[in-house]
């Protein structure tokens, strides 16, 4: 898990997948610039308690909620066309050019304490994939926190935390996501890694945040019943590496080699070595395939 603290996170989980009649309702609206009112009429119920922000630019989506958060009154999307200081990993910066992702955080609360939170971002993965598959894209997850499409990284998650105010058990959430709708090769350049983009998604992008939208609002409270136990099995039949063989790294050097296993209820990566089966909590370090 991810956690920044500022901590980074990162019964089966139904599936919060568009229904046709979601569909056609989406499909009647389309629009190149998004509003917040349109985005509410695609909404289904669940999800329009979400109090809806559009900003034609910020720094930081996540920093700005975060600064926010403990006086919010309700769960809110603050949806940026241009993020020039978009956050990652490892306390990692980068420039969105405009129209090339759909970039976006929700502050979500949780009653809670903090440790409560362990597997939230891989739950949040099982959101973002399935309602991406929705619109035929086939999507599939990568421990612990991306998004990945033809074997390169789509999306991303960054899920930073701040207590709720003093006398009560409960934190907000701000759930930074990226998703590349537009040509990704200066984030390649960027990242030293392949990243891909969802193109057919770039006229879309309304329908898109909505059918996030009603799967964070359906998936999140499922989240604060059961923890990311409700989640295994839908993150599992995502698993773009599994029965691959695999290295952990932490900054370059090999920690474990062994054949990828899924997660467990902990949002734990299960990896079989020579030893035996090994549990490996997410932290700094990153998971590659390996080359034999």
């Amino acid at each position: 898990m991810e956690f920044a603290s500022r901590q980074h996170f990162c019964h089966r989980f139904a599936r919060a997948s568009v229904s046709s009649g979601q569909a056609s309702r989406y499909n009647a609206h389309m629009t190149a610039s998004p509003s917040p009112q349109r985005l509410a009429s695609l909404c289904a119920t669940a999800a329009r308690g979400i109090a809806l922000e559009i900003v034609a630019e910020t720094g930081s989506t996540n920093a700005d909620l975060l600064a926010r958060a403990p006086h919010l009154q309700q769960a809110t999307l603050l949806w940026a066309q241009l993020q020039t200081a978009g956050k990652g990993r490892a306390g990692r910066t980068w420039h969105t050019p405009p129209g090339a992702a759909l970039t976006f955080s929700l502050a979500w609360k949780f009653n809670l304490p903090l440790q409560g939170l362990l597997g939230l971002p891989l739950a949040v993965g099982v959101v973002i994939a399935e309602a991406l598959r929705t619109f035929g894209v086939d999507a599939q997850l990568k421990w612990p926190n991306d998004v990945l499409k033809d074997d390169g990284k789509l999306a991303g998650i960054l899920i930073e935390t701040v207590v709720a105010k003093s006398g009560q058990v409960a934190t907000w959430a701000v759930i930074g996501v990226g998703i590349n709708i537009a040509q990704a090769s200066d984030l390649s350049a960027q990242t030293g890694r392949t990243v891909v983009a969802a193109s057919e998604l770039a006229h879309e992008a309304e329908r898109v945040m909505a059918a996030l939208l009603d799967g964070f609002a359906h998936a999140l409270p499922v989240f604060e019943q059961g923890g990311f136990a409700a989640f295994v099995e839908a993150w599992n039949a995502l698993d773009a590496y599994a029965g691959q063989a695999v290295n952990i790294l932490d900054q370059g050097k090999v920690l474990h080699s062994g054949q990828a296993a899924g997660v467990d209820a902990s949002g734990r990566l299960l990896l079989d070595t020579a030893q035996g089966r090994i549990a490996i909590a997410a932290g700094d370090v990153s998971l590659r395939i390996r080359e034999e």
